[in-house]
C-alpha cells in the first residue's frame, strides 16, 4: 500500500506523527494540460449538520469524504470530538478521520499535504472529493495556497450550511447535554493527566481542558461540591462551543465577503427549530439535502451521478467531451 493511501484512508493503519516540514509530494502528478477536476467543499459552524449532509450527498454521487476538522483527525475521544460513527458513515469512505496520534502536531501545512494526496487518490478512482469540516483556516490554506496550485487544478463548489446563531446556540447547548449523557465525562476522565499540555494534540479539543479543575479537585470534595464543579465545566464547554461557532461564522463571512468565495448558502434554521420531530427530517430533505444535491448536480463533473430522477427534475445533463456538464434548461 502506497504512502498516499496510508495517509488518506480511514483504515486500520498505525497512527501518524507528522513531521514539521512539508510532506514529499513527488508522487502526486500535476498535469497543467488536464481539465480541472471537481471538488465540493461543505462549510458551516459547528453543529449545523455538515457531516450529515456529506453522507446524504454521497448517496446521490460516487463520492468520498475528506475530513477537515483538525480535532476529528486525531484518534480517540469520539464523543468529545463528535466523530461520525461507522454506522452513520453508511459505508462512505472517509479520509483523515481518526488517523493521528493523539499527541501529534497537525498543522495547516500537514493538513494541506494530506488533503491533496486524498483528493488525488479519490479522483484517481473517478469519484468526487467532498471536503467537510469546521477548521476553516485549514480549508483556506488548502484552497488559497501561496501559489494557487489548488485553484489552478480544481474547480471548487462551496456549500455553506447556515443556522441562525440564537437557534444554533440552543441546539449546541442541548447537544453538549446529550454528549454528557452518552459518557463524555468518563471518556475524558480516562485520558486525564495532571501534567497534560492542553496546547498540543487532541487535548486542545473543546471538552477536555474545561474538565481539568473538576478532575483535579474531585477526590477532595463531597458530592454536592463535585456536582457544582461538574456543572461549571459543562457550562464552560457550552460557552466555548458557542464561541467557536461564532468564530467559524465570522471566518466564513470573511471568505465570502472579502475574499470573494462564491458560496451557496443553505439556511437550515427551520430544520433546527423543528429539531426532534418528523417535520425536521422533511425540512432537512427539502431545504438542505435536495437543494445541495441540485447544486452539485449543476456543477460540472467527470462522472455519472446516482441522483434519483425525481430529485433531478428540471435538470438536464449533457456531455461535453469526456466530462459531464449539468445545467438547468
Amino acid at each position: 500500500m502506497g504512502f498516499s493511501m496510508l495517509m488518506c484512508m480511514k483504515t486500520q493503519v498505525p497512527l501518524l506523527d507528522f513531521p514539521s516540514g512539508k510532506l514529499n509530494m513527488n508522487n502526486v502528478v500535476f498535469n497543467p494540460r488536464r481539465h480541472k477536476e471537481k471538488v465540493v467543499i461543505l462549510m458551516g459552524a459547528t453543529g449545523t449538520g455538515k457531516s450529515r449532509l456529506s453522507i446524504d450527498l454521497a448517496a446521490s454521487f460516487p463520492a468520498e469524504i475528506i475530513n477537515s476538522d483538525k480535532m476529528q483527525a486525531y484518534e480517540g475521544l469520539p464523543i468529545v470530538t463528535n466523530k461520525v460513527t461507522e454506522e452513520e458513515q453508511r459505508g462512505v469512505p472517509h479520509h483523515l478521520l481518526g488517523i493521528l496520534n493523539p499527541n501529534a502536531d497537525f498543522t495547516a501545512t500537514n493538513f494541506c499535504d494530506a488533503a491533496l494526496l486524498a483528493v488525488e487518490s479519490i479522483i484517481g478512482r473517478d469519484r468526487l472529493p467532498l471536503i467537510v469540516g469546521g477548521s476553516n483556516s485549514y480549508i483556506e490554506a488548502l484552497i488559497d495556497d501561496d501559489d494557487y496550485m489548488f485553484r489552478s487544478k480544481y474547480e471548487c463548489c462551496f456549500i455553506w450550511v447556515d443556522v441562525s446563531m440564537p437557534v444554533l446556540r440552543s441546539f449546541v447547548s442541548n447537544r453538549v447535554d446529550q454528549m454528557v449523557e452518552n459518557g463524555l465525562v468518563e471518556e475524558v476522565r480516562k485520558t486525564f493527566d495532571p501534567d497534560a499540555d492542553y496546547s498540543r494534540g487532541i487535548r486542545r479539543a473543546i471538552g477536555v481542558p474545561e474538565f481539568d479543575k473538576y478532575f483535579r479537585q474531585e477526590p477532595y470534595l463531597d458530592k454536592h461540591q463535585r456536582l457544582i464543579l461538574l456543572h461549571e465545566a459543562i457550562a464552560q464547554m457550552k460557552e466555548n462551543t458557542c464561541k467557536l461557532a461564532r468564530r467559524q461564522l465570522g471566518k466564513i463571512l470573511r471568505l465570502r465577503n472579502k475574499k470573494g468565495w462564491n458560496m451557496h448558502r443553505l439556511d437550515a434554521t427551520e430544520v433546527f427549530l423543528k429539531h426532534g420531530s418528523k417535520e425536521a427530517d422533511e425540512a432537512w430533505k427539502e431545504l438542505v439535502a435536495r437543494t445541495s444535491t441540485r447544486i452539485v448536480d449543476q456543477f460540472p463533473y467527470n462522472f455519472a451521478s446516482k441522483i434519483p430522477a425525481k430529485v433531478a427534475a428540471g435538470i438536464k445533463v449533457r456531455r461535453v467531451g469526456t466530462a459531464i456538464a449539468a445545467g438547468t434548461f
